[in-house]
């Protein structure tokens, strides 16, 4: 058989350049076969308020990692109505031993209620401490203050966020409601929580940070 040379080699080198660049992301503790666990720590947005069970964050999540490749569980840990201190009190018996990887999304309804912004980031900070200690990672999952609230409530509490994942070397997705909050079609009756379509919408918005963070899992 007669050996190809020039462009012919350089279109099949190229395919193969991208071929591995595209399974690049599956590599390390992902490409053994082994289950990630993740589980989404939140409040009545990762619980799925009032949508059925399959149609709740975690599970379309894990839908669309799955579709991806990615050999992941990510359980259900959302309480409605949870502030950051609820999620604190709960949080060893909401996050199991053997997790790989925690997506904390709490302090919606401590600015519902108004709650001192230093309070939220204290509780926050806590978790991932606590989290830390135990060697399981945190992708972070911001949320943005009502305008109605102050200028200086919204600065206390939109930047607690980045600065506790710039402190603690967190993955960041700086609010969870990207492109769904203000959408009414987007939403269900009471203007606050996603419908199912909301819900898809969040989870193709914040897929790319999550892949991020099973790029870092991987690399432990």
């Amino acid at each position: 058989m007669k050996r190809q040379s020039g462009p012919f080699m350089t279109i099949i080198f190229a395919c193969a350049a991208a071929l591995a660049a595209m399974i690049a992301p599956l590599s390390g503790a992902l490409a053994q076969g082994r289950t990630i666990r993740l589980v989404a720590l939140g409040d009545s947005l990762s619980a799925g308020y009032n949508l059925p069970q399959e149609a709740a964050f975690p599970v379309v999540l894990e839908r669309a990692l799955k579709a991806k490749g990615y050999n992941v569980e990510v359980a259900n840990a959302g309480v409605s109505g949870d502030t950051s201190s609820g999620g604190l009190d709960r949080l060893d018996w909401s996050v199991p031993d053997g997790t790989d990887g925690v997506i904390l999304e709490l302090g919606a309804n401590d600015m519902l209620r108004g709650l001192d912004p230093a309070g939220t980031r204290k509780n926050l900070e806590a978790i991932v401490e606590r989290l830390k200690a135990r060697n399981i990672p945190v992708l972070l999952a911001g949320m943005y203050a009502s305008r109605n609230l102050g200028p200086d409530y919204v600065q206390k509490f939109d930047s607690l966020y980045p600065d506790i994942a710039k402190k603690h070397d967190l993955v960041l997705y700086p609010f969870f409601l990207d492109g769904v909050a203000g959408d009414r079609s987007l939403n269900l009756p009471d203007g606050m929580h996603p419908t199912a379509r909301g819900v898809e919408i969040i989870v193709e918005r914040i897929l790319p940070s999550v892949e991020s963070f099973l790029a870092r899992l991987s690399q432990r």
